[in-house]
């Protein structure tokens, strides 16, 4: 379903990757590895449509990527470092609004469930502004259970998420590829210890 072809990213004169190629198939867990600098962040980064490449093309079920932008982050659901969430809306409001945009359906019971999944149960009326960091990007998280696209892009989801909170994160993954869905992240955390469902694309040296 994604087609990456002959990929070169170069920034501040230096040279983070070349002649990238991988295909993703629907039903495939991902992960990027690679040393701090190697070009993690902004191989996911390109692959979304949010920064520059110096060479290469994209594909998504066989279209290139700039022809069809719209259609192509339909079906797309990228989270990264920034969480992308209003602070002076509380949980709920933030899902809400995210449901509103991104779903064909509008549904709190939905919601309500996608916090409990986050563990966020009794904090879901609370302004973001005043929730730890760690629980603000649990609600940043939260928008999984609720999402429709097919394609998840997620750079470094773990951080900030205890144990239990890895394990219930490794079976949606699981849940979503199993659905034909594709799932693509970086993350310092060993994944899927017991599955053999994780394959990595390594950058640099790694």
């Amino acid at each position: 379903m994604l087609e990456v072809n002959n990929l070169t990213a170069i920034r501040d004169e230096k040279v983070l990757f070349e002649h990238l190629s991988f295909n993703i198939d629907a039903g495939e867990l991902v992960q990027i590895e690679g040393r701090n600098g190697t070009g993690k962040t902004t191989l996911l980064r390109i692959i979304t449509g949010l920064a520059d490449r110096d060479a290469g093309e994209i594909y998504w079920n066989n279209v290139n990527i700039e022809e069809d932008r719209e259609s192509y982050h339909s079906d797309l659901l990228f989270l990264g470092h920034q969480t992308g969430i209003k602070r002076e809306l509380t949980a709920f409001e933030n899902l809400h609004f995210y449901q509103s945009v991104h779903s064909s359906k509008s549904n709190k019971d939905d919601i309500y469930q996608a916090l409990v999944q986050v563990g966020l149960v009794g904090r879901e009326d609370v302004p973001v502004a005043k929730l730890s960091a760690g629980q603000q990007r649990r609600v940043a998280l939260a928008r999984l259970w609720l999402s429709e696209q097919k394609l998840w892009i997620l750079d470094e989801p773990l951080t900030a998420i205890d144990k239990q909170g890895v394990k219930v994160l490794e079976a949606l993954f699981l849940k979503h590829a199993e659905n034909g869905g594709i799932v693509i992240l970086t993350t310092h955390q060993d994944m899927f210890a017991d599955h053999d469902k994780l394959r990595k694309i390594k950058l640099g040296d790694a």
